[in-house]
C-alpha cells in the first residue's frame, strides 16, 4: 500500500494558520546524559512572526537549553484518528533575558490565551516577567499532517 505521508501534509500557509490556534506547544529538552524532559507550555509569536515562550529561569527546560540549545515542538490536536492535525518542529532555540523579549513574547502569550491586552494585562504581563526567560524558536525542520485530508479514508 503507497504511503498517504504526501496526502496528509500541510502547506506552509496551512502550517502557519494552525499554528495561529489557541493550541498547547509541547517541549521536550535534552536533560544530558539522560531522557528528554517534556512538558506542555503555551506559546506565542515574536514581532518577526517567530514562535516562542517564557519560562521561569531555573526551570529544568531552561537548565537543559543552557546546555544544549536543540529542542523539538509538537503542536497537535484531534480527538479521533481522522481528525488528527499537527505540526512537529526541530528547534534551535535563542535564550533572551532582557526586558524587552519578556514583554514582547509575554504580551503575544497574555494575548493569544487571556484576551486584549488591556493595561491591567501589561501590568500582569510585568509582574510575571520577573525570574523568567524568553525564548524563540528557530525552527529547523517541520513535519505535520492533516488526517482530515484523507476525507475519511485510509
Amino acid at each position: 500500500m503507497a504511503s498517504k505521508r504526501n496526502e496528509i501534509r500541510m502547506s506552509p500557509s496551512e502550517i502557519e494558520e494552525y499554528l495561529k490556534g489557541r493550541h498547547t506547544m509541547y517541549v521536550a529538552t535534552l536533560m544530558g546524559g539522560s531522557f528528554p524532559h517534556l512538558v506542555a507550555m503555551w506559546y506565542g509569536f515574536y514581532q518577526n512572526g517567530s514562535l516562542g515562550f517564557w519560562t521561569f529561569s531555573k526551570s529544568q527546560k531552561a537548565v537543559n537549553l543552557s546546555k544544549d540549545n536543540r529542542l523539538t515542538c509538537l503542536v497537535e490536536s484531534g480527538d479521533d484518528y481522522m481528525g488528527l492535525k499537527g505540526v512537529e518542529m526541530s528547534c534551535w532555540a535563542k535564550i533572551f533575558g532582557d526586558d524587552e523579549k519578556l514583554l514582547e513574547i509575554g504580551s503575544s502569550i497574555y494575548e493569544r490565551y487571556f484576551g486584549n491586552l488591556d493595561e491591567n494585562g501589561l501590568a500582569q504581563v510585568n509582574i510575571m516577567k520577573n525570574k523568567r526567560i524568553a525564548v524563540e524558536l528557530e525552527v529547523i525542520k517541520t513535519v505535520s499532517w492533516d488526517h482530515s485530508k484523507l476525507g475519511g479514508r485510509y
